[in-house]
């Protein structure tokens, strides 16, 4: 059984195991809240349930009660569903939804494992850590997964569906000294707003026979879809607009360079494919895992991390052109994001949910055993 939030950070992780899973002949059931509903139809899973679930928005005692109770309520409805489905691990990718089913797992005695995506810890995973069996991580340092953590952790990497590995197969574009100049922008839930206000503007400032060259694809929220496609109309730049790519990592192969949140799926799919990046994190998010992430894979040269606060369009458009006159220099930061990238992630992590499903099978009688 694997539990994760709505997001889709958290869903494509448990997306690549589900595929794994199923091709190891394993059943897989999914639980997520209500968010995640909109990913139940194509979740390779035999079924998606949903429990009650809450994040906690403030630390007031009136929001810390409602959170508690519906957190209780889920963990009521979690053993229930285990009592019927009776996994052999429950797996949680991090969110407040994953409370309630790790919680109810561990009281009936079903083992348990967290994977953490990001390079810091998260909220939820953080209370959950000590709790639970095993601890994967998507980076060989975790931040805040120290002292007694440390002896259940194990480097396993961040997991990428099926269309990514696909995706990597696809060598890093030529780049002619005026030849066309692929550029992907996407942001994510908590970012398009921000790409569709800030990309258009920079890259109008670029010179004509640079824009010339540009061939953008660009996630924009549906509100947004008309003024950021007429604003580079207007600048004379070739773009798709859309609210949503199907075919994302697809795009991201054709990309010469891509424009983007530091979200782990994000960079985990960057790096198994291996495509260089201008990284802007989200500000003010919890912990700053989007900083850590960002941070350090530019350290490791396959990307520039800018934070928001200092990337005027100026610094953008700047920075852009400087890159569109260096292929050297991107084709060598799309090297370093490859050597950084764990294409074979969701292998180790299905190796380490089969140890502790041979664990379980070994402690429990034949008559009791799930299917």
């Amino acid at each position: 059984m694997l539990a994760a939030g709505g997001t889709g950070g958290h869903l494509f992780p448990a997306f690549a195991l589900a595929e794994e899973l199923g091709r190891r002949g394993y059943t897989v059931d999914l639980v997520t809240d209500m968010r995640g509903d909109r990913y139940g139809t194509g979740f390779p899973a035999r079924a998606v349930h949903q429990v009650p679930s809450a994040t906690l928005a403030s630390k007031s005692p009136l929001s810390v009660a409602k959170t508690g109770l519906a957190l209780a309520k889920g963990i009521v409805a979690a053993r229930k569903l285990m009592k019927t489905v009776r996994p052999l691990v429950v797996v949680g990718f991090g969110g407040y939804p994953t409370f309630p089913p790790l919680i109810a797992a561990r009281q009936l005695g079903i083992p348990t494992m967290l994977h953490e995506q990001n390079a810091v810890l998260g909220r939820a995973n953080k209370m959950l850590a000590g709790r639970v069996n095993a601890i994967a991580t998507s980076f060989e340092t975790t931040k805040f997964l120290e002292g007694p953590l440390l002896a259940k952790a194990r480097f396993t990497g961040n997991p990428v569906r099926g269309i990514v590995l696909e995706a990597a197969a696809r060598v890093y574009p030529p780049l002619e000294p005026n030849g066309p100049f692929h550029v992907l922008i996407f942001g994510g839930s908590q970012g398009a707003r921000y790409f569709s206000d800030a990309v258009p503007p920079a890259l109008t400032l670029l010179p004509a026979p640079l824009k010339s060259r540009l061939n953008v694809v660009q996630q924009a929220r549906e509100e947004d879809v008309v003024r950021v496609r007429a604003a580079y109309h207007d600048a004379g730049i070739a773009a798709e607009i859309s609210p949503f790519f199907k075919d994302l990592p697809a795009r991201m192969a054709a990309s010469h360079l891509v424009v983007g949140r530091a979200g782990a799926s994000s960079v985990a799919e960057l790096t198994v494919i291996g495509r260089p990046s201008i990284l802007v994190p989200l500000p003010h998010s919890l912990d700053n895992d989007q900083l850590q992430n960002a941070t350090q894979l530019a350290e490791s040269g396959g990307a520039w991390c800018i934070e928001q606060k200092t990337l005027s369009p100026e610094r953008l458009a700047y920075e852009i052109a400087r890159l569109m006159e260096s292929g050297a220099a991107l084709r060598e930061a799309a090297e370093c994001a490859r050597k950084q990238g764990r294409p074979d992630a969701v292998v180790r992590l299905a190796a380490l949910v089969e140890e502790l499903a041979g664990a379980a099978k070994a402690t429990t009688p034949t008559s009791a055993r799930a299917s």
